[in-house]
């Protein structure tokens, strides 16, 4: 009898998207050819169903990795969740033969654990470090298999694998080319007649030659009528490019200043759009638009019951659990960037009112605003709230799964974040959970995305971000 994993199909992955890329390269070509791959700790832990993404091929589980995976099967989080997994579907195994031996699945391939036996290293590796005790794994195999993969997301140690001759690769699942990531608008050049319907109808049918995707925008260039061009928005249903409405762009006195920023505000204010991804460097006001435009909808509108606002925990080393105080004391530390901007919010809103950090308190201590660690996301149901998640590429694909996966009836999710500052060491602009969302969320009717290009926040800001 053939095994597959608890929960899955038994032919294993559902899409090529799930599969290891040097996994499929023999697929796409046609050829048989049985691969064995060597997988590191560090890729069970980003994954635990990294163990269905083989196919066909035979996967190696060195015996180090299950010492190391007993290591974080207590930890509460992402990890120790991943680490019970990989041991219980392991475990799970047993009763349909030996994992020393391989056991086959019924995609074709055989899962194994092995021993790491005496070799003799290149130089300059010792044999204690466990990193090393793995790689020796995946050198012994190479000695009587020649195709060989050692998979791992730690770079020294794809660096040394190739330094003693080793093929190895990043686990590729859910990474996208962040070069060609959806920026969520174009530029379009109006024809005479596509211009002249549009001042007079507000709309009009783009040529068949121009493929757009739901609530795509664009600008058009030519056509400045003030400071900026016209600006539009793709409807998928209609089939017409809309003329973008900007003099009602506001919320709580934070106004566009940029065509980006004007398409951001388009998406945020919403009601159809229940996921947005904003996307941009540091200044370019991802954070600031979010929170303004869900104040309008929940204080003002009462659209929504409550903003809730969360960002994950990324210390070096540490986590929330580490600090003094109550949870709210904890927070504080990580989430004063959303403080820094709920107060410049409010001091520009309700100049000459009540007080704004009064009336602030007063909002927070009324969970009308709720700023909370995602830790405690898992299990909850968020219905009719302006969710917005800070710093979202920081995340892996799995847990911006698990949190879109919170969303209930009418609450509107916003990602914010930058891919090119990542402080997780395991996840980079291609792979993180904010990218992967990006790319798998296009064309929908719910979804909307905008890159921002262009740092608002200061002149100082701008130029450290084109110098540094």
């Amino acid at each position: 009898m053939r095994h597959s994993g608890p929960g899955r199909a038994h032919s294993g992955p559902a899409t090529l998207n799930e599969t290891s890329k040097a996994a499929t390269d023999d697929q796409d070509s046609g050829r048989k050819v049985t691969k064995t791959f060597v997988i590191d700790t560090n890729v069970l832990l980003h994954n635990s169903s990294a163990l269905f993404a083989f196919g066909k091929h035979r996967v190696i589980i060195p015996l180090t990795v299950i010492e190391e995976l007993d290591k974080f099967k207590s930890f509460t989080d992402e990890k120790g969740r991943h680490a019970r997994a990989v041991a219980r579907y392991l475990d799970s195994l047993r009763s349909e033969g030996s994992l020393h031996e391989g056991i086959p699945l019924d995609s074709g391939g055989t899962i194994q654990v092995v021993q790491e036996q005496p070799v003799d290293l290149p130089g300059g590796l010792k044999e204690k470090n466990q990193d090393n005790r793995i790689l020796m794994v995946a050198f012994q195999e190479q000695k009587s298999h020649q195709d060989v993969t050692f998979v791992t997301k730690d770079l020294n140690a794809r660096i040394k694998a190739d330094a003693i001759g080793v093929y190895s690769e990043d686990f590729e699942t859910n990474k996208v080319n962040i070069d060609e990531l959806y920026r969520g608008w174009r530029e379009y050049s109006l024809e005479d007649s596509e211009l002249q319907q549009l001042d007079q109808d507000g709309a009009f049918r783009p040529r068949e030659a121009e493929k757009f995707l739901a609530n795509e925008f664009v600008v058009f260039p030519g056509t400045e009528r003030g400071e900026t061009p016209l600006m539009g928005r793709y409807h998928e249903r209609t089939n017409r490019l809309r003329l973008l409405d900007t003099e009602e762009s506001c919320a709580w006195g934070i106004s566009p200043l940029n065509p980006q920023q004007a398409f951001a505000m388009n998406v945020l204010l919403d009601r159809s759009i229940s996921l947005v991804t904003l996307v941009g460097q540091a200044g370019t006001g991802k954070t600031l638009l979010a929170l303004a435009c869900g104040l309008q909808r929940t204080i003002d509108d009462r659209t929504y019951r409550r903003i809730s606002v969360s960002r994950p925990i990324m210390p070096l080393g540490r986590d929330i659990g580490y600090l003094p105080g109550t949870k709210d004391e904890k927070l504080a530390s990580w989430m004063q960037p959303i403080f820094d901007n709920l107060e410049y919010i409010f001091s520009s809103y309700l100049e000459g009112e009540l007080k704004a950090d009064e009336q602030l308190r007063f909002l927070l201590e009324s969970k009308k605003i709720e700023l909370e660690a995602l830790t405690y996301i898992r299990g909850r149901s968020i219905p009719n709230q302006y969710l917005i998640i800070d710093e979202t590429q920081n995340l892996t694909p799995h847990e911006v799964k698990t949190i879109i996966s919170r969303a209930g009836e009418g609450t509107k999710i916003v990602l914010t974040g930058d891919p090119y500052q990542i402080d997780n060491p395991y996840l980079d602009a291609s792979s993180n959970g904010l990218t992967y969302l990006v790319e798998r969320f296009k064309g929908q009717d719910v979804f909307g995305h905008v890159t921002l290009v262009e740092s608002e926040r200061s002149p100082l800001s701008s130029l450290a971000v084109e110098l540094l």
